[in-house]
């Protein structure tokens, strides 16, 4: 098993740009979906704002990002990334979940999601905000 973490960087609606801008540095492969894509559109203005996006490139540089949806607060000084942790199998990620949360604010509960096997949110007890899903979907 194998278990990575990532710089997960948040903007409000400057997530493509970002990762265009680091792409340009880095080189790499991009991956963007909106919400639109993901089919979670709550307010119209979102729609094609980042819901999830990554650039992976070749000697191992990796950073993901989004837009913050405007019904969620953001401060750039305040919540201007996450640690996100991805592992290979469910019972990875359940196990470090649970060691997480121990006295922490849960944010999104860890559940299913359109693109991951699980995927949760939560604000440790030190205030560091961790998402934390299983890469590729697998449920191994």
């Amino acid at each position: 098993m194998a278990v990575k973490s990532v710089t997960h960087l948040n903007f409000r609606g400057e997530a493509r740009a970002a990762l265009e801008f680091y792409q340009s540095v880095f080189g790499g492969d991009l991956a963007v979906i909106t919400y639109k894509d993901a089919g979670n559109v709550r307010d119209p203005a979102d729609a094609d704002q980042v819901t999830w996006g990554q650039l992976l490139a070749g000697d191992g540089f990796h950073v993901m990002a989004y837009d913050v949806p405007a019904h969620m607060p953001w401060n750039q000084g305040e919540n201007a990334f996450f640690l996100s942790l991805r592992g290979e199998t469910t019972q990875e990620i359940s196990a470090y979940w649970e060691k997480l949360s121990a006295g922490a604010d849960i944010v999104q509960p860890l559940a299913p999601a359109q693109w991951s096997a699980l995927y949760g949110m939560l604000r440790d007890r030190f205030g560091v905000v961790w998402v934390v899903d299983v890469a590729g979907g697998g449920n191994g």
